[in-house]
């Protein structure tokens, strides 16, 4: 019972270290120049899910 509290502490420390590591290394997200979700008739193609991407030998 006494170790719960040092290894819980260390974890969220750990936690915390990867997400400062996380927003000082990455670009800030421009939420106003993201792809639509969907493009009904729009003219433009979804390109924001792994659902979008064709399969490389496949032609629409």
């Amino acid at each position: 019972m006494t170790t719960r509290w040092p290894i819980a502490l260390l974890a969220l420390a750990g936690l915390a270290v990867i997400t400062v590591a996380d927003f000082a290394g990455g670009a800030s997200v421009d939420i106003y120049n993201q792809p639509p979700i969907l493009a009904l008739g729009s003219g433009q193609a979804s390109g924001g899910a792994h659902c979008a991407a064709l399969p490389s030998g496949a032609s629409r």
